[in-house]
């Protein structure tokens, strides 16, 4: 195997603690063949489709991407701006923003670098940033604040294997999940409440989760059990009844069963059932994507319309708001305790120049 050479290291070279910050990631452009690059990516990744290869790959590559990339690329093109996909918009100001916040806040540097786990910026491209940035030890905090298989576990996945190719590896943790951290559900509660001050409330708060496949939860993965205690948690912070909010679940794929209720089939049942005023919120994802902006906004609330709802709204996701991102920033400096020395600048330049001294005492170039 070949792994990375890395003889041009500097004894005195400045070390900082890393950050890579990953979301699941877009497409290059709207255009069809971007998105078909994209989804093949995507839906070859086996902790998404577990079927065996040699029966997935003539169906996912003579049928579903024939099909699906000009469709969604159809959907991309409502929703991107002259800035690009809003996934990516919006990743690199939390990415921006977390490090500000970082750097306001700790003595010693720490490098925020973030990346996709499909499409670009690549996991590999985080990680080299983080390498070039002299990270010897490295946080990866995969925005999904309920963990799967899925998402969370395909990230991991992909940081392993591009480390496989690194001759020195830096220390290394991992997010597994926040989905019942009391900051993450503040930040919601305080999102409900923000909106509910302009649009009034309604006569019930819709949570919609990105569904998985039903088998995976029978399978052990946790993902079903941490989106019911999120919605459970922000219904108790907001002090909502039962009969006042729901839990569903959007965006299956195929005709296997996947978690239920599904999210557009419970919108029409409860426009039908009287509900006229419905506000959707999606406490699965961290950063407004098609899923939420072309899915939930806009084709969701047709389909609640025309059941016979009166009025719809969608809550955008916590993006890049203040709350959001002190909890994200409260979360990274919890992970990385014990990693950020209290030194001061002179300090860390003086540890960094006897390092140097004693290595070319030794016989080192540098």
């Amino acid at each position: 195997m070949k792994t990375d050479n890395q003889a041009d290291f500097v004894h005195d070279s400045p070390e900082a603690v890393g950050v890579l910050l990953t979301n699941l990631g877009t497409p290059d452009s709207c255009a069809t063949s971007d998105v078909r690059r994209y989804l093949k990516e995507f839906l070859w990744d086996p902790r998404v489709v577990e079927m065996p290869r040699v029966l997935w790959w003539p169906l996912l590559n003579l049928v579903i991407l024939n099909t699906r990339p000009r469709r969604s690329a159809a959907a991309y093109e409502k929703v991107w701006s002259d800035a690009g996909s809003p996934l990516l918009v919006i990743s690199r100001q939390q990415a921006d923003a977390l490090q500000s916040m970082l750097d306001a806040e700790l003595q010693q540097p720490v490098t925020v670098a973030l990346a996709m786990r499909y499409g670009n910026p690549s996991i590999a491209a985080g990680l080299e940033a983080l390498r070039r940035a002299g990270a010897r030890r490295i946080l990866v905090l995969p925005l999904y604040p309920q963990y799967s298989a899925t998402t969370t576990a395909s990230t991991f996945d992909a940081v392993c294997k591009e480390l496989r190719g690194w001759r020195w590896l830096p220390e290394l943790r991992f997010v597994n999940h926040y989905h019942d951290d009391p900051g993450y559900i503040s930040a919601l509660a305080q999102s409900v409440k923000t909106f509910w001050q302009t649009n009034g409330e309604p006569d019930k708060l819709l949570m919609s989760f990105h569904g998985i496949p039903r088998d995976y939860f029978l399978a052990g993965d946790p993902y079903f059990c941490e989106c019911q205690k999120t919605g459970r948690l922000l219904a108790e912070a907001l002090g909502l009844s039962a009969d006042r909010w729901q839990i569903s679940f959007q965006s299956r794929l195929g005709p296997r069963q996947w978690l239920q209720p599904y999210t557009d089939k419970s919108l029409k049942m409860l426009a039908k059932s009287g509900i006229k005023t419905i506000h959707v919120i999606c406490p699965g994802f961290s950063a407004d994507c098609l899923e939420t902006l072309e899915e939930i906004a806009v084709e969701n609330r047709d389909l609640f319309l025309a059941a016979g709802g009166e009025r719809y709204a969608y809550i955008p996701c916590l993006n890049s708001d203040p709350s959001h991102m002190e909890m994200l920033k409260n979360l990274v400096s919890r992970h990385i305790s014990g990693w950020v020395p209290a030194l001061s600048e002179a300090e860390r330049a003086q540890v960094l120049r006897q390092r140097r001294e004693l290595a070319v005492a030794m016989g080192a170039a540098n």
